[in-house]
């Protein structure tokens, strides 16, 4: 028999795993968008890697509640440097990338 505490505690833990699962996808999203960012600005993700820093809610254009997360991450231009870098994520929709000012490579030292 399912009692009123077993069903807040189903309903918890589902809440959870969805949020968790939902977070793994828009993380692995923001990726997709640094690499492709990434191939047009000729420059390198580093560690292949990024940080959740922040979660909020915010109302969208359309003035509903959506999620916004940031990310941070390090990336170099010339694989000597490391700078420091950040993206944020509307929802499914990038918000914002911002980079560290960092050095430009030239046409012969370019990252392969």
């Amino acid at each position: 028999m399912l009692t009123l505490s077993s069903i807040v505690w189903t309903s918890l833990a589902i809440a959870f795993i969805s949020f968790w699962w939902q977070g793994d996808m828009i993380k692995r999203l923001a990726l997709q968008h640094l690499h492709q960012y990434f191939r047009e600005q000729d420059l390198q993700l580093l560690d292949q890697t990024i940080v959740l820093k922040g979660v909020w809610p915010r109302r969208s254009d359309f003035g509903s509640l959506q999620l916004r997360r940031r990310y941070e991450f390090e990336f170099t231009s010339t694989g000597e440097a490391r700078y420091q870098g950040l993206i944020e994520l509307s929802g499914r929709r990038v918000h914002r990338i911002e980079l560290e000012p960092h050095l430009l490579p030239d046409t012969h030292d370019r990252l392969q």
